[in-house]
This record gives structure tokens, C-alpha cells and sequence, in this order.
């Protein structure tokens, strides 16, 4: 295995860059080809992000936190019926199951002003990681807003929270959701936030995201500012998405990741 000053590896001139960027850079070469430690790095790499992609979620921990904290959740599916199908069928990550929907005729159908939505999308490692934490810190900022369930959804995607909103009539809609894995960040998770969302008539642009909340990304503090900043300015404005524009990021650094104002997934 090469080790670092190793003479069979011929540096880069970027060398120097690296220290300002996690991606595969100035690599250097053993001959014609990588040096064995940068290909066994990229190999650990892909085998996490596949791994954030395909391990099952578990919601037990999430759901007996927020049972301690006082709060109801619901455990609910989509039409993907398992990863293979989620993956190649993006809409049926959209649309909840008839069990889901069985499930919500009989649960307490009380309206709310909030319903927030925790599921795996790509990365349930992000899951895992974030969406406990970051819940802890979130809800008693929400202290006066009539609260749904915390529905915990498998196999969701984004648009999975519309149909939530709509059945307990929230004004405002929130979805925390596992990012596409990145070979620098296999469990970033990301916020969405939708204004009066409801089924067929929300659109990707009337959706605020808050992406890249991991260790070495946005921090849980920050993405809990950046969205309490869009609650509060879609109360005042009617509406979220392309036109609700975030003004928080003054307070980041300037290396701090920044605010995406778009829908990926």
C-alpha cells in the first residue's frame, strides 16, 4: 500500500487545494494509475453511499424519543413496496399505501397548523443520524403551532409530505428526508419546506430546501434558523418556494455551506 511520501507516487500540483475541499483532488499517480491508497479510499467511499442507499430504515429510536417528548407518531408507507421498487419507481415514493391511508381514517383526524414528515429518501443513514437531533431542537421552537402526528414514512420522497399536509389541512408542511449520498457525504440530510401544500397542485417551485445537514455540513443550529426564518416569513407572505427567499445566510461563515433554493428530488 503506498504511504504518504511514497517516491512511487508522482504528486500533484494541487496538492496544496486539498486542504480547502473534501473532493477527490491532486490524487497523484503510481505510474499510469491511481496510488493504491486513493482507490481503496474510493472504494470505501462507494461501498457507504451504497450503504446509505439500501440498509432499511429503523424509526424505533426516533419514535420512543418523541414518545418521551410527549408527542404522537405514525408510522406509515408509500406504494414502494421495497428498496428495488423505490428506486426505479420514484412516483410510488410519492403516493402513500392503502394501509398508510387506512391507517389515517383511523387515527384522530384533527386538523393542524404543522404536520412534519421524517423519511429515508436516499440516505437512511442520514436518517439515523440527524433527524432525532435536529427534531429535539426544532419542536419547542413550534410551542403555540397545533402539532400533527410525526409521521415516519419508509420509502418516501419529498412530494410524500403534500398529501400529509392535506389531510390534516396544514398550512405548513416539513420534510426531512435523506439526501442523495455523495462519496464525501453519505448521510446528509435536507429540509423541505412547502406553504399550503396540497396533492397535484404543489410544484417543486413552490418548495424551499435546506440541504447538506451533516457533521461536516450545515449544522443542526443553522438549518433550524434558516428554517424558522421561512416559517416565518411565509406567514407573512402567503407562500413559500422560489418566491420566499432566504436572507440568513450573513450570519454563516464564508465556507459555510450555503442555502440551496430548490428541489432535488
Amino acid at each position: 500500500m503506498n504511504k504518504p511520501n511514497d517516491p512511487a507516487v508522482t504528486s500533484n500540483s494541487w496538492d496544496s487545494l486539498k486542504q480547502f475541499t473534501p473532493a477527490r483532488i491532486a490524487l497523484g499517480r503510481a505510474g499510469i494509475s491511481l496510488p493504491t491508497r486513493a482507490s481503496l479510499d474510493f472504494q470505501l467511499a462507494h461501498a457507504l453511499a451504497r450503504d446509505a442507499v439500501n440498509i432499511p430504515i429503523d424509526f424505533s429510536d426516533i419514535e420512543l424519543n418523541l414518545s418521551l417528548m410527549g408527542l404522537e407518531s405514525l408510522t406509515l408507507t408509500t406504494q414502494a413496496e421495497n428498496q428495488q421498487m423505490y428506486l426505479q419507481r420514484p412516483d410510488l415514493g410519492r403516493v402513500l399505501s392503502e394501509a398508510a391511508l387506512a391507517c389515517l381514517q383511523q387515527s384522530t383526524p384533527n386538523s393542524a397548523d404543522i404536520v412534519i414528515i421524517v423519511t429515508d429518501g436516499l440516505s437512511s443513514k442520514a436518517i439515523q443520524h440527524h433527524a432525532l437531533p435536529f427534531l429535539t431542537l426544532l419542536l419547542p421552537q413550534l410551542y403555540g403551532y397545533r402539532l400533527a402526528p410525526v409521521c415516519l414514512i419508509k420509502h418516501g420522497r419529498v412530494a410524500i409530505g403534500d398529501a400529509l399536509a392535506e389531510h390534516y389541512a396544514a398550512r405548513l408542511c416539513i420534510v426531512l428526508i435523506g439526501e442523495r449520498p455523495g462519496l464525501s457525504s453519505p448521510d446528509s440530510m435536507g429540509i423541505y419546506f412547502t406553504y399550503q401544500a396540497k396533492t397535484k397542485l404543489s410544484t417543486d417551485a413552490e418548495r424551499n430546501c435546506i440541504s447538506n445537514i451533516h457533521n461536516n455540513g450545515l449544522s443542526y443550529e443553522q438549518a433550524l434558523k434558516k428554517l424558522m426564518f421561512l416559517i416565518t416569513e411565509a406567514e407573512k407572505l402567503k407562500l413559500s418556494g422560489v418566491n420566499l427567499k432566504d436572507e440568513t445566510t450573513d450570519a454563516l461563515t464564508d465556507d459555510s455551506p450555503k442555502y440551496i433554493n430548490f428541489l432535488l428530488d
